[in-house]
């Protein structure tokens, strides 16, 4: 069924299609992360993080069939490429060396949030296979040069490819909690005795340094996050930005909207030392299936190998506490690996306008695809799991489109 056999409407902000048809589309899907949820979207919009004002114009596409909303994405009309965690500059310069436009482009994502997971809302496989449809038909008759959806669950993907859409794959690292033998690790002792004696002996040198400097950590989930908690975290959070020499992207207002409205959705590890807060790490939660989400971090005092345990040991050691079986840690980093978070394969799709720019972008990710997977290859020689465990652990982290 195409795009003509349903109703398109394309909406400038999240609020003009209501949450609760949203996040019932959301429900459907196999990955329905956090950050899909339309309150998480709204956030962005209403804080002024993505709006036409910083280079992100809302332009939601969304289906429906009489008043019901058959499916439903967000797309960003994009005059940069800040904020996305796939990289195109080299596409856009290419445009601009021979004369053309490259911005604005259409982008289906979750600002500045590089989470794997849904991003084509769909009652079904038709409706979702009809959204495509109705995206590329925006997207050429707003003349824009290329259309990009990052981070996709399969399905989107499949939908993507039999449009005729270019995959694109990254890499990520992601913990899984289980043993070699399937079962949920007891304790932090159990996981450590899962990996290789050198990396247990660094993981133990490194959370030895952050105690002896005097650190001790505490965390608050949810509605116990208090307002003074929210205000700390945003002191850290923005520093580090500053520190390496970038404004941060998000405000303290959208901080106190997932307050306000998510608080279920946020886990904070605060470091202390003589009696004083001085780093803290926040971490997206779906309690539901069992996920935890690094997502930012930062710190008002330095200590040595304090992000490791703020960022990676702390998070782990509560995700075994809590039944949580899987950790997501964010894009890129291969030092993640030393922390037992293995490669995951993430997948993106792309249409260009322009046939020639299409076949040359094409033929350059053919190569980069066979660079992905000898860059992967070239990982699995230093997986850091004993070798009982890496059989288990190989298996047991979630599928996304090949991810290895």
């Amino acid at each position: 069924m195409s795009a003509s056999n349903y109703v398109t409407r394309v909406l400038n902000a999240p609020g003009e299609v209501g949450a609760e048809a949203w996040n019932a589309l959301l429900a459907l899907e196999a990955d329905p992360s956090p950050f899909m949820r339309h309150e998480y979207l709204a956030a962005m919009h209403s804080s002024g993080a993505a709006v036409a004002a910083t280079g992100w114009q809302a332009q939601f596409v969304t289906l429906w069939q009489g008043e019901e909303l058959v499916a439903a994405c967000p797309m960003y009309l994009k005059r940069h490429s800040y904020g996305e965690y796939v990289f195109d500059w080299a596409w856009a310069n290419a445009y601009e060396q021979h004369g053309m436009g490259y911005y604005p482009k259409a982008l289906v994502a979750v600002p500045f949030t590089p989470v794997p997971g849904a991003r084509l809302l769909a009652r079904d496989a038709t409706a979702r296979e009809a959204l495509v449809s109705a995206l590329i038909e925006h997207a050429s008759a707003e003349d824009l040069s290329s259309l990009h959806l990052l981070f996709a669950q399969p399905h989107d993907i499949a939908a993507c490819e039999a449009a005729g859409l270019m995959l694109r794959h990254t890499v990520q690292f992601h913990w899984s909690g289980l043993d070699a033998s399937g079962q949920p690790y007891r304790d932090f002792d159990q996981f450590l005795a899962s990996l290789q004696q050198e990396k247990r002996k660094k993981i133990r040198q490194e959370r030895r340094k952050v105690a002896e400097a005097g650190v001790s950590f505490r965390w608050v989930r949810g509605t116990d996050i208090t307002p003074g908690d929210w205000s700390f975290f945003y002191r850290c959070y923005e520093r580090t930005y500053l520190e390496h020499g970038n404004a941060p992207y998000l405000s303290p207002a959208f901080f106190e909207r997932m307050a306000q409205d998510m608080p279920e959705n946020w886990l904070l590890f605060i470091a202390e030392r003589e009696g004083r807060p001085m780093a803290c790490s926040l971490i997206g939660l779906d309690a539901a299936r069992g996920v935890a989400y690094g997502r930012y971090w930062g710190a008002l005092e330095r200590v040595d190998c304090l992000h490791f345990e703020a960022c990676y040991y702390q998070p782990l050691a509560w995700c075994i506490d809590h039944g949580f079986q899987r950790f997501e840690g964010g894009a890129q980093g291969e030092h993640k690996m030393a922390r037992a978070l293995m490669p995951v394969k993430t997948s993106s799709a792309h249409w260009l306008a322009h046939p020639a720019f299409a076949d040359a972008v094409d033929r350059f990710l053919q190569r980069e695809g066979e660079g992905i997977g000898q860059y992967l290859e070239h990982l699995s020689q230093r997986n850091p799991m004993r070798r009982a465990q890496l059989a288990s652990s190989t298996a047991q982290l979630p599928h996304n489109d090949g991810q290895t």
